[in-house]
């Protein structure tokens, strides 16, 4: 029977796809998009650590390392990631357990162009000698940047205590152990590697273009015909991830931040056969519930947890680990037995109550209006997840795969559930509290691990005693089906509808992306919202305290696909909505009333502060590359303060504290909002009266509140030196423009476009000075701006700054030598990267809101700011890079830690140092937004 070459599409879905097996056995599917800027490539390879000789632990992702150094036909090692860049487009690699993934997107009319130098990977790499050495130096310094993450340090924790002969049980990194050795062994090795591993038969490739589908068809024969199909059969152990040795057992281990995890973990077979049902999306839609009655809720009641997890968890070829995770109180850890007793209370009720098709249906109608409705995502991260589902769905169910619930398969719920069991489970406790008698491999983790005893057991069996607990009720939120409105839209962009003193609502119809869906954003300023670190925290308090206190009654509505985020800015907080539009209002009102109760209690208050310092203190373990991202904006930022600060001036606040902070912050507001999406133009006037009478009701109107950004104009090189438990270095170097012109902007974003490629290969492949190393184009407060970044195992912070001040000194002559054709062609590709056509309603809303906040109201600064892109010259470049940027003494901002292996090198130091940052942003001059 011939394959069916189409798979089945969303009826919202204006893209052509076909699937096609070329002569070499590699499976493609082609993706035609009229309506996209860029094309986008993805090649899956059926190759992950899995894979990795045991004396070579690391090798499958050293591999996709040396696969972008050079090929034979393109041998310079830097030209494939340039050529990217110059045409608008980025590229990046990751490697998994048992599948590695390429992906590249690109300016549509040099596709092919690129499609040449990509598919030459996986037809002739050419593995240079040279480059051997260097890229297992990379390699080490991405292992080195994740030393103190523990997300990683608990997942080599998991690699240890299971069976040692599956293949999960490998380190998956790599390092300069692994990889050491004779340079000219490894190549070979590598090349072994390569050619017993990578054949075309193993390999899914995903083109997305706005070519048609015959045009796609040849430029995939053409450039991917020649990858050689060696007939590579996959043969991974059938071994059990757990033998009985590992089952049954207790695991505890010590992460670097502050956090107190239990975790449930069920072993069950690879789950992939289960997909036509999603029996686990099922369950895990009874486990997971937050509403009235639930696990979750009645657990938070009595102050033992802070959230439930149901459903994550590794798979992979013949296991799949099913989790069921417990974020602790304080009071919860001494209360484990408790919670495991009522999880297998609330499983049994499941079993006995919960295989109900209606309940069932709820979850797949969501799902099917999900589909129906699909939003389109940014090619490159189409073609990526259609790669990988080639791996795992036939073509029919290429994309629906995804979203398919045929129906309730009691037999398979049954059987899954029956696993779920005392007998079958392994423990977790991950916390800072408890005694180790072991230290893991490579990243050092203290652990320990032992049997489950019979006594525990006994515990934790249910006992009929279900405590308040009960299922959910039917969901009213849940629409059986929805309808998009065919209106158009009055305005191209969106129009003030409702104003008054102290209080603004825009509005625009969607009228392109066909979706019932609507974004709302309201935006509260107050005065008291953060003017100092005390209110700061305490605003911060209050929003968690409300997301707290919301969840239970907003649960069943983002179940329903109605989901709602609180978020705190410089001026005060914004509401975000989203979703489907017929119950919105309901939401919206519902999200109000409740904010106005304000019914906190002294126990949650106690929880939630208890968190939110763990979460503020907890920021001195990020690596050192975020902490100085994060102290950027605190440093420029007139209203923005150190996570550390704040936590200082929490610790002494009280329930009263924050009751009189919420009153005094409603006191006084300025609310401007954004209805964008499937609203109505009378609609959203109506929504803007009712908010405008609840305003009323609660606050008198203000102005908007002050965003002010440090100007460091005349200021020249300024220091800040942060105090970072690390052995990386780090650094920020920041330049900033003293207007928020579109020309200004022009001129920083096309400066970081032209040298972000150079500057990466240069510092991170040629001088190899760390994993992260980068530069960007970074706007605050609307003035544009630009960094450069460093972090690195192998130099202080005063030789990275050197490299960097070296790198913009010779970069001048960089641009003088490149051809007037390559300069257009990299304008070209930053226009085409600004102009990027919204992918959805999502990104289009987000684009217009940030307009209102950067009071760009005719929402046309992007097409300003492309206007200048088109008539700078090289030489306008080069001189403003000579009068902004070439000197040491320049007026910019240097953020750097010193890591604990360089703290003997040379200090970097200046009488410009920022020491008290307080008192530097009190008297620095201010631009005001």
């Amino acid at each position: 029977m011939p394959v069916n070459q189409f798979p089945l599409t969303s009826p919202n879905d204006h893209r052509q796809y076909q699937y096609l097996v070329l002569d070499n056995a590699l499976r493609v599917l082609l993706v035609s998009d009229p309506q996209a800027s860029q094309a986008a490539a993805s090649m899956a390879v059926n190759v992950g650590h899995f894979d990795d000789p045991a004396q070579r632990l690391g090798m499958a992702h050293f591999l996709e390392h040396m696969l972008f150094l050079g090929t034979e036909k393109y041998p310079d090692p830097a030209e494939y990631h340039a050529f990217i860049n110059q045409h608008g487009g980025s590229n990046n690699a990751w490697t998994g357990t048992e599948h590695t993934n390429f992906f590249f997107t690109i300016n549509a009319d040099v596709f092919d162009e690129s499609l040449d130098r990509f598919s030459q990977f996986f037809i002739a790499p050419a593995f240079n000698r040279e480059l051997v050495d260097r890229e297992r130096q990379a390699i080490e310094s991405e292992y080195s940047l994740k030393l103190k993450d523990d997300v990683r340090r608990m997942y080599q924790v998991h690699k240890e205590t299971v069976n040692p002969a599956h293949p999960f049980s490998k380190f998956s990194v790599g390092n300069l152990d692994t990889l050491g050795g004779d340079q000219d062994e490894l190549r070979e090795e590598l090349l072994q590697f390569y050619q017993t591993h990578y054949s075309a038969n193993l390999m899914t490739l995903c083109l997305v273009s706005p070519e048609p589908l015959t045009a796609l068809d040849s430029m995939a024969r053409q450039y991917f015909g020649a990858i050689k199909n060696t007939g590579l059969k996959k043969r991974y152990p059938e071994v059990p991830l757990y033998t009985d040795n590992e089952l049954g057992t207790w695991v505890q281990a010590i992460p670097l931040k502050e956090q107190k995890r239990l975790t449930l973990t069920f072993p069950l077979p690879g789950i992939d056969r289960f997909y036509r049902h999603k029996p686990l999306t099922f369950l895990s839609h009874l486990l997971g519930n937050e509403s009235e009655g639930s696990l979750q809720a009645l657990l938070k009641e009595k102050g033992w947890v802070n959230q439930l997890s149901a459903g994550g968890g590794v798979n992979g070829y013949n296991f799949k680990d099913y989790n069921i995770s417990f974020q602790l109180t304080d009071r919860g850890l001494g209360k484990l037995d408790d919670i495991i007793r009522l999880t297998f209370e609330y499983l049994e009720m499941i079993k006995s109550e919960g295989l109900e098709e209606w309940r069932y249906r709820e979850r797949a109608s969501l799902l099917k209006l999900a589909f129906r409705y699909q939003e389109q995502i940014k090619a490159i991260d189409l073609a990526s997840h259609l790669s990988i589902n080639m791996h795992h769905y036939g073509v029919e169910d290429l994309i629906f795969g995804d979203y398919r619930m045929d129906g309730l398969d009691i037999a398979e719920c049954e059987s899954l559930l029956s696993q779920m069991s005392l007998d079958n489970m392994r423990v977790q406790l991950v916390c800072q509290e408890v005694d180790t008698n072991r230290q893991a491999n490579w990243y050092h983790t203290p652990y320990a691990s032992r049997p489950l005893e019979e006594q525990e057991l006994s515990r934790w069996r249910p006992k009929g005693d279900t405590n308040g607990l009960r299922l959910p009720e039917p969901n009213p939120f849940i629409v059986e089906d929805a309808q998009a409105r065919p209106d158009k839209s009055l305005s191209p962009v969106p129009t003030v509808v409702a104003e008054a003193t102290g209080y603004r609502l825009w509005h625009k119809k969607d009228d392109e992306f066909n979706v019932p869906k609507g974004h709302l954003f309201l935006s509260l300023d107050s005065e008291q919202a953060s003017q100092d670190p005390r209110n700061a925290a305490l605003t911060r308090l209050y929003v968690e305290m409300l997301l707290d206190y919301l969840t239970e009654y907003t649960y069943p509505a983002e179940v329903a696909g109605l989901n709602y985020n609180i978020y705190p800015h410089q001026g005060g907080l914004t509401l975000h909505l989203s979703g489907f539009t017929g119950n919105q209002e309901t939401l919206l009102a519902l999200l109000i009333s409740k904010a106005r109760e304000r019914n906190f209690t002294q126990e949650r208050f106690n929880v939630i502060k208890r968190q939110l310092l763990r979460s503020w203190y907890n920021a001195a373990q990020a690596k050192p590359i975020s902490q100085l991202f994060t102290s950027l904006t605190v440093t420029l930022q007139r209203r923005s303060y150190e996570p550390l600060r704040m936590a200082e001036m929490l610790e002494e606040c009280t329930l009263e504290d924050l009751h009189e902070h919420v009153r005094a912050f409603y006191e006084k507001i300025y609310l401007e909002g954004l209805v964008y999406g499937d609203w109505l133009t009378q609609e959203a006037k109506a929504l803007g009266h009712r908010l405008s009478h609840i305003l009323s009701l609660v606050s008198t109107p203000s102005g908007e509140s002050a965003r002010e950004l440090v100007n460091l104009t005349g200021k020249g090189t300024m220091l800040r030196e942060l105090t970072i438990s690390h052995q990386d270095s780090a650094i920020i170097v920041y330049y900033q423009s003293p207007s928020a012109t579109p020309e200004k902007m022009a001129l920083f974003a096309l400066m970081n476009h032209t040298m972000s490629s150079t500057f990466f290969h240069e510092l991170r492949t040629e001088q190899q000075l760390g994993y992260m190393v980068g530069t960007g184009y970074l706007p605050l407060n609307r003035h544009p701006g630009m960094i450069f970044y460093i972090q690195s195992p192998s130099a202080g912070p005063l030789q990275l700054l050197e490299a960097i001040d070296e790198f913009i000194a010779d970069f001048s002559y960089a641009v003088m030598q490149i051809t007037k054709e390559q300069w257009e062609s990299t304008k070209t590709g930053l226009i085409n990267q600004v102009m990027e056509h919204d992918a959805n309603l999502k990104t289009r809303g987000q684009r217009y809101w940030a307009s209102i906040g950067n009071k760009d109201y005719g929402f046309n600064q992007r097409e300003l700011v492309v206007a200048e892109i088109e008539k700078l010259t090289r030489a306008d470049l080069i001189k403003f890079m000579m009068q902004r940027m070439r000197t040491k003494h320049c007026d910019r901002l240097v953020l750097f830690s010193t890591g604990e292996q360089h703290r003997h090198l040379q200090a970097l130091s200046s009488d410009k140092m920022i020491t008290d940052l307080r008192t530097f942003k009190l008297h620095s001059d201010k631009f005001h937004l």
